[in-house]
């Protein structure tokens, strides 16, 4: 039996769909992932031996080096993949449920942060706690395509 793993950017203007075993997880500290997420990392998927199917929309890509191209959503500008001539890998937190692909092995770890091996020593704050601060957190609501597919994105509006 295969197992489905579906996601997508924040806007829902292109979504995928993954089946087949997904172990090959990581994260990469290089300075061009950095720079491509903008982010301290890039956690990816490699989706070597499964069937990656885009199912809403194309992404656009840019070629980050002579090797590698990125993808991402044209309208919302989501992270969505670094391919290589090894493969295709996706952007963790893309798919609709990231928490079942825990990383296994870091890699550029030459470009790494010193200070990310800390961040779990840093106090956490649910968002709400926020709220005297920034008052609007209590009325926040999100525009970003649900965490699972939908028959078409964006929703209706009324005129």
């Amino acid at each position: 039996m295969s197992v489905t793993y579906t996601g997508g950017c924040q806007c829902g203007a292109v979504r995928f769909r993954v089946r087949g075993e997904l172990k090959d997880a990581s994260i990469c500290h290089c300075r061009m992932c950095q720079k491509a997420f903008g982010a301290y990392y890039a956690p990816l998927v490699s989706t070597r031996g499964a069937e990656l199917v885009w199912t809403r929309g194309e992404r656009k890509t840019f070629r980050s080096s002579n090797f590698v191209e990125r993808g991402f959503c044209g309208d919302c500008g989501t992270p969505l993949t670094y391919e290589a001539p090894d493969g295709v890998a996706v952007a963790a937190g893309a798919f609709d449920d990231p928490s079942l692909l825990p990383p296994v092995v870091q890699y550029g770890t030459e470009a790494k942060i010193g200070f990310v091996d800390r961040l779990h020593q840093l106090p956490g704050h649910r968002t709400e706690e926020d709220a005297e601060q920034a008052p609007f957190v209590l009325e926040l609501v999100s525009y970003q395509h649900p965490d699972h597919d939908t028959a078409t994105w964006p929703p209706e509006t009324d005129k």
